[in-house]
């Protein structure tokens, strides 16, 4: 059974938009990668030799900015850990619609569906929730489990990681309130991910399923079928235990892209989990969330800053 109840919408004065377009020179080049095994639905794009900021949404976040999801390439919706509210912001940072959890809780993570539909987690009471229209709907109630990161897939199932009152972790795939298929260990019976701490996922465009673990300091990569495919722990470069992924997101080429929240940056690897750069020149300040619009667009927003910057990184 699906539980619904009405959305609680909230009106606030619109914000201005803080254009922040920077440029400044770097010794990085322009990128071409080919990776073996990707669709070749979309053409091989170079990285930009600069990544800009393009826009900037000051969002009415204090200290506590966390996901941030595209709904169009002019829309965007985000969640706070402060508050139960997930906001509807447009590019110019004009606040479009609130909702408001109708547990009273916090939201843990946030995504849209094919559809257009928002999808939100409530760590506290076990549920994954939709909106549609005036309705938010209770399409999954865990016993034993939480909520924690959530994302849809191509085929229109939704993707949640949770973790069990004793800690442990897996990722569960359902089609509407149907579990599919469950991912917890590999082919040595050993946990795919840690123990506790924060996670959230995405789908990349092969269909493979990318965890940010936040306690493994890792991006944990599987297949389809749930296979272990790679651990990104940072580039080799990487001082060992520094990186510390927050969101996580994919684009048209593949790539994954995951936000290192201590040392203020994006890293950008193939989908084959070889790294290619950092975003570091934008001014980042404890990023968080993550998402790309239909053009390849990034949009990350500011766990303290509570402001939510969209950079160019591809030419």
């Amino acid at each position: 059974m699906q539980e619904s109840t009405q959305v609680h919408c909230l009106t606030m004065d619109p914000r201005t938009l803080a254009q922040d377009a920077l440029s400044m020179k770097t010794e990085e080049q322009v990128i071409t990668i080919d990776s073996p095994g990707a669709e070749s639905s979309t053409p091989n794009r170079p990285l930009i030799d600069v990544p800009r900021i393009i826009a900037q949404i000051n969002t009415a976040s204090i200290n506590g900015l966390c996901s941030v999801s595209c709904v169009s390439d002019e829309d965007i919706w985000t969640c706070d850990n402060e508050i139960q509210i997930i906001r509807l912001y447009n590019l110019q940072g004009e606040l479009v619609k609130s909702v408001r959890n109708k547990s009273g809780n916090t939201v843990y993570d946030i995504a849209v569906t094919r559809s257009g539909d928002l999808v939100y987690t409530d760590y506290k009471d076990r549920t994954v929730n939709i909106v549609k229209n005036t309705q938010i709907q209770t399409v999954i109630r865990l016993e034993g489990w939480k909520p924690q990161g959530v994302c849809s897939t191509s085929s229109g199932d939704l993707l949640v990681v949770m973790e069990s009152d004793d800690k442990q972790t897996k990722v569960v795939c359902y089609s509407g309130s149907t579990e599919k298929q469950s991912i917890q260990y590999d082919d040595k019976g050993q946990p795919l991910y840690s123990s506790g701490g924060i996670k959230y996922i995405s789908e990349n465009r092969n269909l493979d399923i990318c965890v940010s673990d936040c306690s493994a300091r890792a991006v944990v990569v599987v297949n389809q079928a749930g296979k272990l495919r790679f651990t990104y722990t940072g580039p080799p470069s990487t001082t060992k235990g520094s990186f510390e992924p927050r969101g996580i997101t994919t684009d048209s080429q593949g790539r994954i892209l995951s936000a290192d929240w201590y040392n203020h940056r994006i890293h950008i690897v193939d989908q084959d989990g070889q790294f290619l750069r950092y975003i570091n020149n934008c001014h980042l300040k404890y990023p968080y969330g993550l998402c790309v619009d239909t053009r390849d667009n990034l949009f990350v927003s500011e766990n303290i800053t509570g402001k939510v910057k969209k950079i160019q990184y591809y030419t």
